[in-house]
């Protein structure tokens, strides 16, 4: 069947690896502290502090959490709370104009003139779908997130487990060979062909210097640019 609709990573995909690691994260760490100092009362800033509290006994200062979300952030764990607390953080960054978010420069037009053609856009990522529309929202390549129909994190489940993309694909309301899921990650692909969907491998050189190729993608179809995908 043709394909209707694209699910997209960010991650190493339509935006560099290096962004998210070398600027996000960075200045997620700095701001904690001063965040959580300012905003820890605010019901919605709060419960997930206090979610980071339960799994370390349920009574912590808050000194104690900020440690313990610098520590994930180090790890680069893909924990809810984490994610949701530097959506806001990265909120605040993209209001004040301290950062815009990378997008290679293949994906925007790519992802309009798929858009114009009439297919459906959806993103998928570990990162908070809050955290997904502010960097579509402030890219190098302006605001993107209007061509989105939806955006799908890790509530729906872990981003290698094929029940996660069957969710998605239930949601979308489409089959799965009439879904295009995009990423760098081939365990992401190995999960998302298992329910169904047809799969493109992102290899981009200035993420992985060496090409994967034989045995390494598991057989996905590979592209090193949004402009080399043939739907």
């Amino acid at each position: 069947m043709p394909i209707r609709a694209i699910l997209t990573d960010i991650e190493g995909t339509t935006s560099s690896i290096s962004f998210v690691k070398d600027v996000l994260f960075p200045y997620a760490r700095r701001a904690l502290p001063g965040f959580v100092a300012a905003r820890g009362r605010e019901p919605n800033v709060r419960k997930w502090l206090d979610a980071v509290a339960m799994e370390h006994g349920g009574v912590c200062q808050d000194s104690v959490i900020v440690e313990v979300l610098q520590g994930w952030i180090d790890e680069d764990r893909k924990h809810t709370a984490l994610k949701a607390l530097q959506g806001m953080i990265w909120a605040d960054g993209y209001k004040s104009a301290d950062f815009t978010s990378h997008m290679y420069p293949d994906a925007a037009p790519a992802l309009r003139q798929w858009k114009d053609a009439g297919l459906r856009l959806y993103v998928y990522s570990s990162g908070s779908v809050p955290a997904q529309r502010l960097l579509f929202g402030h890219s190098d390549a302006g605001d993107l997130t209007e061509l989105f129909s939806g955006f799908f994190d890790t509530e729906v489940g872990g981003k290698r487990e094929a029940a996660s993309y069957e969710r998605i694909r239930e949601s979308i309301g489409l089959a799965g060979d009439e879904i295009l899921f995009l990423s760098d990650v081939v365990e992401e692909l190995d999960a998302a062909r298992e329910a169904g969907l047809e799969t493109v491998l992102i290899d981009r050189r200035e993420d992985y210097p060496q090409p994967r190729e034989g045995d390494a993608t598991h057989d996905h179809p590979r592209a090193t640019s949004f402009d080399q995908i043939e739907l």
